[in-house]
Formats: structure tokens, C-alpha cells, sequence
């Protein structure tokens, strides 16, 4: 992990992302990490534009905005329309493509948070915890344990238990992206050499 991320979490008011913002601060927190969260909302307190921005360092933070953003979450396409172009070159970015329908250019990864989170839990309300935790896996930030600790401190009891599940599903999803991009594939050994015992069957 760096030593300094700036992750903006955006999207229209409603989508839950000022609690997506508290469960990273308290993820980063709990690592050692001093945090800086803002929140902006738009005219309308549900539809109008939200985003959360959080600064995560090791060190001192001396300025509270964001400016070169690390980690992007657009789950509509107003706000994948204005703030990808604010995201460094390695950056990340992840787009709900249940509202997003052009991709920005970038290091883009693309999965329909709302929807899934429909099928799978009958509201759209654990989309925002879907997202964080394919972002926890896609940008591999802080343990598992960590995230547990953080989302149990943060969400609501009356919501935690769906919430977990959403953070487990979010979390898979991301592996299993990384996976595809990574293309792992088997190691091929040199056959003059002994299997290694991992590899060999059980008799």
C-alpha cells in the first residue's frame, strides 16, 4: 500500500455515500492512517449531486481537498462525466453501469452495482457497500479483518447483517476481476525438475 491516497466517492444524494465514505475512514483509521473526510451535497438532498472525498495518509495531512484523486467511484454519469478526468494515470476508477452508460477513458472497471444490489437484496440501498468492497479488493487496501471491524463500527445494526453480505459479494467481484486482468495462469515448471508437492495428485 502507498502512503497517500485521495478517493472520492461520488454519485447522487441517496446512494448511501457518506456511509461509504465513514466505513473507509474507519478502515483507515483502524490501519494507522490519518484521515480527512468532506462531503458535498447538491440543491436536493436525494437525486442531487453527492460525493464524499477522503484523504487517507502516514503522515501530517496539511490540505484538506482533493486534487489528484487515486480511487473514483461514479455510480451515476454525471459524475463519471465530471470528475474522471481529475484521477492520476495509475488511478482507479469504478462506474455503476446501472446509470452509467459512457465509460470515461482511464483505468476503468465497469459492474452494475444498483442492479446487483436489487437481485440479490431486494433495494438498491447496498450498492454503495457493494462498491466498497470491490475497491477494497481492486486497490488492495487494509486486511479483510479490518473492513469487518470498520463496517460493524459504522452501519446501523438494524442494517449490518446485509451490509456484510454486501461487502463479501463487492469483495469476491473484485478478486475475481483482478484475476482476469492479472491473467494468472498456472506456472509452467521446467520438467527436468521435481514437481513441486503442491502440484503433485494425492495417490
Amino acid at each position: 500500500m502507498k502512503k497517500y491516497y485521495e478517493i472520492r466517492l461520488s454519485g447522487a444524494g441517496g446512494q448511501g455515500l457518506g456511509l461509504a465514505g465513514r466505513v473507509f475512514s474507519e478502515a483507515a483509521i483502524r490501519s494507522d492512517y490519518d484521515v480527512c473526510q468532506t462531503q458535498s451535497y447538491g440543491p436536493e438532498a436525494r437525486g442531487g449531486a453527492s460525493r464524499t472525498d477522503i484523504i487517507i495518509s502516514k503522515k501530517e495531512i496539511l490540505y484538506p481537498n482533493c486534487r489528484n484523486l487515486d480511487i473514483l467511484l461514479a455510480m451515476n454519469q454525471e459524475s463519471a462525466d465530471k470528475f474522471s478526468g481529475d484521477v492520476v494515470n495509475d488511478g482507479i476508477i469504478l462506474v455503476d453501469t446501472t446509470y452509467v452508460n459512457q465509460v470515461p477513458d482511464g483505468n476503468v472497471y465497469e459492474y452494475c452495482l444498483t442492479r446487483k444490489s436489487i437481485e440479490e437484496f431486494k433495494t438498491p440501498m447496498a450498492a454503495n457497500i457493494i462498491a466498497v468492497g470491490m475497491l477494497a479488493s481492486l486497490a488492495r487496501l487494509f486486511t479483510l479483518e479490518i473492513w469487518i471491524e470498520a463496517l460493524k463500527e459504522r452501519v446501523p445494526a438494524r442494517f449490518i447483517k446485509m451490509n456484510l453480505k454486501a461487502f463479501e459479494l463487492g469483495h469476491k467481484e473484485g478478486r475475481e476481476v483482478l484475476h482476469v486482468k492479472e491473467g494468472r495462469v498456472p506456472v509452467a515448471f521446467d520438467r527436468k525438475q521435481p514437481i513441486p508437492d503442491c502440484l503433485k495428485n494425492d495417490s
